[in-house]
This record gives C-alpha cells, structure tokens and sequence, in this order.
C-alpha cells in the first residue's frame, strides 16, 4: 500500500493526471493478461495523452462559445437539398483548409441554417484539435471598437490570432458607420493568410455596399475573403417560415 501511494504521489507531482487514476487497474490487468513492461508502459501513456486530449477538446469548446445543440447530428438535410452534405462534412472533417488560412463562406437568407452549419463545422473541427471562436459579427465589432477607442486595438486582434478559426456570424448585420467598418475591415486584413474566417452572411458580394461605406474598402475586403475560400451559396426557403406555414396549414 505503501509503494501504491508513493507511485500516486509521483504521477500527481508530475502532473500525469490519467496515469495517477488509472494506474493500479491498468497493472492489475497486466499482471492478469502477462503484459511486458513496455506494454504497461505504452498502454498508460496511451492512456494519459488521451486524457489530456479530451481535457484539451473541452476546454477549447468552453472557449468557443459556440451555440448549444448546433451540431451536423442535428442539422436536417433532407430539409436543405440545395446543401451538398458530403461538402459539409468534408470541410468539418478536414482541417487543411484551416490550417493554411483558408476561408469560407455560407451565403443565404435568414433561416436557412447558415448559423447551424457555421457552429457545426467549428465543433467538429475543434475535436479535430482545433481552437475556434465563435461570435456574432455585430457583438464582436463592438469590443473591437471599445478596444479602439482605449488605443488596445492592435492587442484585441493579437488575442483572437490565438483561434485557428474565427466565426463571423451574420455580418450583414453590421452598422454602415466608419467606426464599424474600420475595426471589421483591420480584422479582415490581419486575418488574411494568416487565420481562417467562416463568415455567414444574408448579403451577397453586390449588397455589401450597405456594411463598407466605402466602396474602395469593400473591394479590398471582399479581395481578402475570397482569394483563398470556400463559397456556398444556400438557395432555401426559411425554415422557421416554411415550418410556420405548415402550422398554418393545418
């Protein structure tokens, strides 16, 4: 019993948490199955770097802020066939795109999903070792601007460089004022080729005028999202209209 504590005061102080709980029956079993010591040694390491894997996933999960429920489990197709799911599911499966600053862009009038799918990609790809941001485009220009006017605006942005992906969720949404756009058009070129953006939006490109009131700015914006991205285009009715209708009906 003696050995036992010494061995659990060790892997606490060295801060091998899975080990320190799992040890003793993970020796039990190998004294039960005959394993070498470098078998109990593999399986406890195993067991420790999948320990800190999921502890890791967790917390960029908390961290993401990402909207309860929204998930490609519990996102309805059949109800979106204009969607191409295998697409979908390959951007959350595949991290590349992320990993090389890559952009994308789901376009579509209110109600069609755009957010469910945004927040779906960014949960996947967090469990793929991702760290994500998730965050309404209106909300996040606010603090940038607060950050503006403090002069700390340089440091806000260096602060969400952290996040592989950042999510602008509903952009159209943004005032048409110099404040606004300024801070949203310095967070678009910092991100460019350094970060990935996936940006929803109900606007397409030729509306953009009513975000970037300046028009030079708005090209330069729309240059920036699209030179390396992703677009899709989500050409559906409303589900919460088309569901209403449906209450109607009957």
């Amino acid at each position: 019993m003696a050995n036992n504590t010494v061995v659990t005061h060790l892997l606490k102080q060295l801060c091998l948490h899975e080990m320190r709980l799992n040890w003793e029956n993970l020796a039990q079993q190998a004294e039960e199955c005959h394993w070498t010591y470098a078998q109990f040694l593999t399986t406890l390491c195993e067991c420790e770097i999948t320990g800190k894997q999921q502890r890791r996933i967790q917390r960029n999960l908390f961290d993401a802020k990402l909207p309860i429920g929204k998930s490609l489990d519990t996102f309805d197709f059949m109800k979106a066939l204009s969607i191409n799911a295998a697409q979908i599911s390959a951007l959350a499966e595949n991290i590349q795109w992320v990993s090389k600053a890559h952009n994308l862009l789901l376009f579509g009038p209110s109600g069609v999903g755009k957010t469910h799918l945004a927040a779906a990609i960014g949960r996947r790809l967090i469990e793929h070792g991702m760290r994500v941001l998730f965050t309404k485009t209106t909300t996040l220009v606010a603090k940038m601007q607060a950050a503006n006017k403090e002069h700390k605006l340089a440091d806000f942005i260096e602060k969400l460089a952290k996040f592989q992906l950042l999510i602008l969720d509903d952009i159209g949404y943004v005032k048409k004022t110099e404040a606004e756009t300024n801070v949203l058009f310095e967070l678009i070129a910092d991100r460019y080729e350094s970060g990935s953006l996936l940006v929803t939006s109900n606007q397409p490109f030729d509306q953009w005028d009513a975000i970037f009131p300046n028009n030079s700015m708005a090209v330069a914006a729309i240059d920036r999202l699209i030179h390396h991205a992703t677009i899709i285009n989500i050409n559906e009715v409303s589900f919460r209209r088309a569901s209403k209708i449906q209450e109607i009906a009957k």
